[in-house]
């Protein structure tokens, strides 16, 4: 028997097409902590592929456990959902915002979709810092600062909180 990563409780599921295996190869790549656990194959046809087919692919994203189906076509990703990446520097957002963002006319405030339709926010850790301060007139100066933005620019950020 295959031995399982540590216990979570709470575990996302990315439903794809067919491309889960591809797509999870692509994300592992982008984060230290990142691994493939686990490839399911399918022991029988279903509705979306046949026996033999990879099902589902069982993997470690920056410390967090995930599952990726290969579901078919009939439920695709919106923007009701995405994961959020909280970044140390600008460094970090440009590289992540370079390999994930396929749409470039999705990109909004930190957000882009990927080449598989999966939204994710990819924020600098100053942005929280400064909508979470206790100053109103901060919050509102990075917050008007960041609608402007497509990628976020954390020296844009930090001149807003300065005012």
């Amino acid at each position: 028997m295959t031995a399982l990563p540590p216990r979570q409780k709470v575990i996302p599921c990315l439903w794809f097409d067919k491309q889960a295996e591809e797509a999870v190869g692509f994300y592992v790549s982008l984060f230290p902590d990142s691994r493939i656990d686990a490839v399911v194959r399918s022991p029988g046809d279903y509705p979306s592929g046949k026996a033999g087919d990879v099902l589902l692919v069982e993997f470690t994203l920056a410390g967090n456990r995930y599952t990726a189906l290969n579901g078919g076509p009939h439920f695709t990703f919106n923007e009701a959902i995405s994961l959020q990446i909280d970044c140390e520097d600008q460094a970090e957002v440009d590289r992540l915002t370079e390999a994930l963002s396929a749409v470039p006319e999705a990109e909004q405030c930190g957000w882009v979709k990927d080449r598989y339709g999966l939204s994710w926010q990819i924020v600098p850790y100053a942005m929280n810092r400064y909508l979470a301060d206790p100053d109103e007139g901060v919050r509102r100066r990075v917050f008007a600062a960041m609608m402007e933005m497509k990628r976020l620019n954390v020296a844009a950020i930090e001149a807003a909180a300065r005012g």
